[in-house]
């Protein structure tokens, strides 16, 4: 073996040992590069008075323009992200330079420049030395590497939970990583909906980091939401929450996005959309904002319709859902809900053509990204009911959401768009062997609900779908 060999092998060594963005198991193909850098830069700009999480952003850039081969620029924004850490933590910053030394001795490593490379080894060495401790157990190390998780791809967030648990439990007090640790139980807890009750992991833990951080109004919001998702009883605290957020923040992007999300499940379609309006103005690359915006719209046209207003209101209505929905799915490509979404709407405004290539780019998008198949199987069966007409193709496609989980709440709403189906043709047919065939299905996947409520039918018949449907509206 060569000298240069050893030495590329020695360096090696020592970089797989370090903790940074390039040893903590992140795939290039989970990531969406665009959406995660626009939102990078905006996470910069809000953390403007917040230079250790303006630090972290810069230090994320670094790591996404080395893998997009912009390997100066990678080297630009570390440099940046040193730079605040060393301006702003002057007396104790060597801890929070951890990660960003890891990453600069890697991409120096894949630079060829080994003896730079080496430098930053040595300044890590030096940090373990003079606290004794590794990597692996500093909170800054720890905190870092779990907003990395939480901001790069949902496929983390389990992760997320696991790295800010074991932050928190070194170090109870830091507000920073108990507000990680409660946004990444929130949003694991929403893909994965524990029991309601109003002593979830995710309520506990919100109300633990806005104790030690009265200021931080996204959390503050964030909890207002979950409590009201759990209990309509909690109603008044739940708008007290939100009301206060508002009030505080009115300038900030994610609380506003929060706010109009909680307005338009209370009803206050217009009010949400005035304050959404607003929030694209300061952040007119917001895809998420966009996509808030197009349900206002999407709520305001199936308000107007119920209302029986004229066809030229419900029409506008449902062109602002799309106009927005564009624009979130340009801005956000991988965007697959609004991708959907977008499908719907046009499948509502007979486009159909648009609609399928909508849902063509939402089955590929699944397929690259390994999520989200089961709702999109969901709105693909929606479209094809009430749009085009295709009751086979919608049964097909409700059925294969029903059986990836009949216990999400996707799941539940295919099991309950079966039974209706079916109820509708066996008014028209006792023996239609396909909507008796469906019922098989939907009680074989949630038989076990009977038996909860105490009401198992015998057979197949009449009486078995009223107490299905009875049971599925529960």
């Amino acid at each position: 073996m060569s000298e240069m060999s050893l030495i590329q092998a020695s360096l090696k060594k020592k970089l797989d040992q370090l903790e940074c963005h390039f040893t903590w198991d992140i795939t290039k193909d989970h990531l969406d590069f665009t959406n995660l850098l626009n939102r990078l830069e905006e996470q910069n700009k809000l953390d403007l008075g917040n230079e250790e999480g303006a630090a972290r952003a810069q230090c994320s850039m670094g790591y996404l323009k080395f893998l997009l081969n912009c390997k100066e620029e990678a080297l630009t924004h570390l440099s940046r992200s040193e730079a605040l850490i060393k301006e702003n933590f002057a007396d104790n910053n060597d801890k929070a330079l951890i990660v960003t030394y890891g990453n600069f001795a890697w991409i120096n490593y894949h630079m060829e420049n080994y003896t730079e490379c080496e430098s930053y080894l040595v300044k890590l060495q030096k940090i373990h030395e003079r606290f004794a401790t590794e990597s692996s157990a500093v909170p800054e190390v720890l905190g870092e590497k779990g907003w990395t998780y939480l901001k790069f791809s949902r496929k983390y967030y389990d992760k997320a939970v696991e790295v800010f648990q074991k932050a928190v439990e070194l170090d109870p007090t830091n507000s920073e990583w108990n507000a990680g640790y409660a946004i990444a139980l929130y949003r694991t807890e929403n893909f994965n909906p524990p029991p309601c009750t109003v002593e979830t992991p995710a309520i506990k833990q919100l109300r633990q980091a806005i104790d030690l951080n009265p200021d931080d109004d996204v959390l503050r919001v964030i909890l207002g939401i979950k409590l009201l998702n759990c209990s309509k009883g909690l109603m008044n605290e739940s708008e007290q929450l939100v009301e206060k957020a508002l009030n505080q923040s009115p300038e900030h992007p994610h609380v506003i996005r929060y706010v109009g999300m909680f307005l338009r499940d209370q009803g206050s379609v217009d009010r949400s959309i005035e304050i959404l309006k607003k929030a694209l103005q300061r952040s007119p690359k917001s895809g998420f904002i966009c996509h808030q915006l197009a349900m206002c719209y999407k709520t305001k046209k199936i308000n107007l319709c119920k209302e029986k207003r004229r066809k030229v209101e419900v029409d506008e209505a449902r062109d602002q859902s799309i106009y927005y929905l564009e624009e979130a799915t340009s801005l956000i490509p991988s965007f697959i809900s609004a991708v959907c979404q977008l499908g719907l709407q046009y499948g509502d405004r007979r486009d159909l053509l648009k609609a399928e290539e909508q849902f063509d780019k939402a089955f590929k998008l699944v397929k690259e990204k390994n999520e989200h198949l089961q709702s999109v199987h969901l709105s693909y069966a929606q479209f094809q009911q009430y749009s085009n007409r295709r009751e086979d193709l919608a049964i097909e496609h409700y059925e294969k959401c029903l059986t990836m989980n009949p216990h999400t709440p996707d799941g539940n709403r295919s099991a309950q768009k079966l039974c209706n189906i079916a109820k509708k043709n066996l008014k028209l047919n006792p023996n239609d062997w396909k909507a008796n065939e469906i019922l098989g299905l939907v009680y074989n996947l949630k038989g076990e609900m009977f038996e909860r409520y105490g009401n198992t039918p015998d057979n197949e018949d009449d009486s078995f779908l009223c107490n299905l449907l009875e049971v599925m509206s529960l």
